[in-house]
């Protein structure tokens, strides 16, 4: 701050006082919005669970089971949903993500259903063909959209359009750490389907337990797509939260310095008019 004057740096002060006063209201509102991305995450488990345990218990209680969705498609095309947020001010909450997808998708045929305009703009200017641009505003979408979007993945996938369909999203896990994920969807090879013995069910599925199975999968796959996009807003706020209270701190610590170098420049100036009064005299 060589050769500053004392108003330049007290405007500059001024200027880092607003700054913190609009970083600290962004922070109280994340911290609040944060507050109800918990409660939903915690209200859409218990869904998800009773659905992934119905689906295990018909899978292991029926030794001769078979389906479309637990086998793959000969296609070799990949579908990914990216789940990313509106707006920045978060830290890594997006680069994470869609970093972590980008890199998946290395040398694969893929195509794109991006929740998020932070999602859309990305794999729009690396050119990446998108299944659609409906879902860009990821605060709108409810638990309806979230449905009708796994019909649709699930309709695709038994045409054999995809060989596959994933989904990138960043786990909540505390306030301090966010970790982006991806979790393969369809077909149910790998993280939903447990080895088969030789159990019995007191259960009687109506009319078979094969039509009851079919049904559920774009049940199931729409509770990942809500879970997904209720941890990624759990995410995000926490992200933007910690973003804007390093920020609120940094203020905090410019304000500081500068004031220091303020009352410094205010001295200096007050030692020169004593020396050229006295000089003067």
């Amino acid at each position: 701050m060589a050769g500053v004057s004392s108003k330049e740096i007290k405007n500059r002060i001024r200027s880092m006082e607003s700054t913190k006063q609009i970083t600290k209201a962004m922070e109280m509102v994340a911290a609040s919005k944060l507050r109800r991305a918990q409660v939903q995450v915690s209200n859409a488990r218990p869904y998800f669970e009773t659905l992934y345990a119905t689906i295990n218990d018909i899978v292991v209680c029926n030794q001769d089971f078979s389906s479309a969705y637990l086998t793959a498609q000969p296609s070799t095309k990949s579908l990914y949903v990216v789940i990313a947020g509106d707006r920045g001010l978060a830290g890594g909450y997006n680069s994470n993500i869609l970093k972590t997808c980008y890199a998946e998708m290395d040398s694969k045929d893929v195509t794109v259903l991006p929740i998020g305009k932070k999602a859309l703009d990305f794999f729009k200017t690396r050119n990446i063909p998108l299944l659609t641009e409906n879902y860009c505003d990821a605060e709108d979408i409810s638990v309806g959209d979230c449905f009708s979007i796994a019909k649709q993945l699930c309709k695709a996938y038994l045409s054999g359009e995809y060989g596959e369909i994933r989904i990138g999203f960043t786990s909540f896990v505390s306030v301090l750490t966010q970790t982006p994920v991806t979790m393969q969807m369809l077909p149910l090879l790998h993280h939903a389907v447990p080895e088969k013995t030789a159990v019995s069910s007191d259960i009687v599925y109506e009319p078979d337990s094969v039509s009851v199975f079919d049904a559920i999968i774009p049940e199931y796959v729409g509770g990942i797509l809500y879970g997904a996009l209720c941890e990624s807003r759990a995410a995000e706020q926490a992200a933007r939260r910690t973003a804007m209270d390093s920020a609120t701190q940094n203020a905090d610590d410019m304000i500081a310095d500068l004031s220091l170098k303020f009352n410094r420049a205010r001295q200096a100036a007050i030692t020169q008019e004593i020396t050229e009064i006295v000089a003067g005299s």
